[in-house]
């Protein structure tokens, strides 16, 4: 048999790479899924270099054998981080476990910039096209890794951003529902005058108030907050939103409702989450406000030059299985009294020195600006706010309610 010339041997050597190159290329191109590109990549390392024994390990938020042959359970013993992170180049295997030297023989680290990506290791090299894999070839083969394994990395961070926009959307209904709970349109006339404002610190979150009539001479008016942020805070308010209208249609005893949404906490928060709240229920005829607190910051009653705070009541929903004492608060309403009904991300938000915009900036406002409408009202509080904090985060959800009685 004729013996190939170097130059034949050479040239035989670079159709192949070229030829596995091109295979690995297309197949990323027509997105072929991961396990069809270890594949292909397990077929060229085996079958075209004669790499008898392979592991490769990905970073995939955390590290991970994503492809192995040729090998027992040995490779189970490699600890990457403590084994692999401060190999930077090509190397032959020296580890301290005898088993594992016998098992592989090269490293191949890929790395982006200075962040590892993967390690190869490799063993059983052998000689099939007369030029030694482990001199000649160890480049090529962290080459092609090194494009298996970003291709692959980039098909996650694919999967991801589409996961993302995804979730966008679904956060972006949740917040359109949401928004739903809240009351379409809020009184303002002769009798009352009533303005609010909302925002979530994410999304979606667990502030509420809400405003109701009982009948044509009583309304009803409630701000609540339940422990937490997000969608699971978001999910037990409107769920809670939806057993007060429905209780108020079966009761209009304060306490008595109370006690049943405190019930209804326990049973869908399993103790986890809690709820403060303030309801209140004006008689627009007799001009009494007979109110509940549950542990809920107090509303502020804006008569004349001065505040009174609204605290009378009970502890939160959700904190006992019981509440045994509940406490109505009665006061009467002076004509053109105002009463500002908040959450505590407005009176707890901090500006950049770390000090709280607190309930007495907040009782400034609204003793010093008797002439405001509601709306115009919590416009300023929320201006107010904007200023202090500057560029401070938003820390929790913010719920305003102003409600005027003339």
């Amino acid at each position: 048999m004729a013996v190939p010339s170097k130059r034949n041997l050479k040239l035989k050597i670079k159709d192949i790479k070229l030829n596995c190159l091109l295979e690995i290329t297309q197949a990323i191109n027509h997105n072929f899924q991961t396990t069809q590109l270890l594949e292909i990549f397990k077929e060229v390392l085996e079958t075209e270099l004669n790499i008898g024994k392979l592991v490769l390990f990905s970073n995939q938020n955390g590290w991970k054998c994503i492809l192995k042959y040729g090998v027992g359970d040995e490779y189970n013993n490699i600890n990457v981080e403590r084994d692999l992170l401060s190999i930077t180049e090509i190397r032959a295997v020296n580890f301290s476990e005898n088993k594992l030297n016998k098992a592989f023989e090269i490293i191949i680290p890929i790395f982006h910039k200075s962040q590892p990506l993967a390690y190869l290791l490799i063993g059983d090299l052998e000689d099939s096209i007369e030029v030694s894999p482990a001199i000649k070839h160890l480049p090529f083969v962290q080459t092609l890794t090194n494009i298996i394994v970003v291709a692959i990395e980039n098909k996650i961070l694919a999967k991801d951003t589409i996961r993302q926009v995804e979730m966008k959307k679904e956060l972006e209904l949740a917040s359109e529902m949401q928004t739903m709970l809240f009351p379409s349109s809020l009184p303002n006339n002769e009798r009352l005058d009533a303005a609010a404002f909302y925002l979530p610190h994410q999304q979606v979150g667990g502030d509420y108030y809400d405003f109701f009539w009982i009948n044509e001479n009583e309304c009803a008016f409630c701000v609540a907050d339940v422990s937490g942020k997000g969608v699971a805070a978001a999910l037990l308010m409107s769920n809670f939103q939806a057993n007060l209208r429905i209780l108020f249609n079966y009761t209009t005893s304060l306490t008595e409702l109370v006690h049943a949404l405190n019930a209804k906490v326990i049973a869908n928060a399993k103790g986890q989450k809690y709820i403060t709240m303030f309801i209140g229920k004006y008689d627009l005829v007799n001009r009494k406000l007979n109110y509940i607190n549950a542990a809920h910051n107090p509303p502020l009653v804006a008569i004349n030059n001065g505040t009174v705070s609204l605290k009378i009541g009970c502890t939160g929903l959700g904190m006992f299985d019981k509440i045994e004492n509940i406490k109505e608060g009665l006061i009467n309403i002076e004509p053109n009294s105002r009463i500002i009904c908040y959450t505590d991300g407005l009176t707890e938000l901090e500006n950049e020195k770390g000090e709280e915009f607190g309930t007495k900036s907040l009782k400034d406002i609204v003793i010093n600006n008797p002439d405001l409408n509601m709306k115009e009202l919590n416009t300023l509080i929320i201006n107010t706010i904007l200023n202090f904090k500057q560029s401070r985060p938003y820390i929790d959800d913010i719920a305003l309610f102003s409600l005027q009685m003339h």
